[in-house]
């Protein structure tokens, strides 16, 4: 594997934090703070919470980068075929064990579907575009 392909692995990885700092911040971080008890903090509870939070941004990159390893994997071609690799993935894999994590965690069904959209849309949109990252630049 060349240097080429790492960069453009580290480089979706990176771009991923970018999007879920977006996704769960001004698209939906209300509601995903209202969905993790987060609204009820003071300040001072919430600025521990984000103080221990930030190693765990390490680890997410981590993982990504293994998910990048495998999707480039899997799509192994160019164009449209690495968003449509992406999309099999999200449907076959991702969709139901989000959906499986949302359902069976004794919320409302309101904060369920809240949830199950928020993830399920976040992991799309990664998906998406990873499998228009690979596909074009691998």
């Amino acid at each position: 594997m060349t240097t080429h392909y790492w960069l453009v692995i580290i480089g979706a990885g990176i771009l991923s934090l970018v999007l879920g700092s977006i996704w769960y911040g001004p698209l939906f971080g209300k509601a995903w703070m209202r969905i993790c008890g987060a609204t009820d903090m003071d300040a001072e509870k919430r600025k521990e919470m984000q103080k221990k939070a930030m190693p765990l941004y390490f680890v997410q990159l981590l993982l990504t980068l293994v998910q990048l390893y495998v999707l480039s994997h899997l799509t192994g071609a160019s164009g449209l075929v690495g968003i449509k690799s992406a999309l099999w993935v999200w449907a076959g894999f991702v969709l139901p064990t989000v959906a499986g994590s949302s359902m069976w965690n004794n919320d409302s069904k309101k904060v369920a579907w809240t949830r199950f959209l928020i993830q399920a849309g976040f992991q799309l949109v990664c998906l998406v575009v990873f499998g228009f990252i690979l596909g074009t630049w691998l």
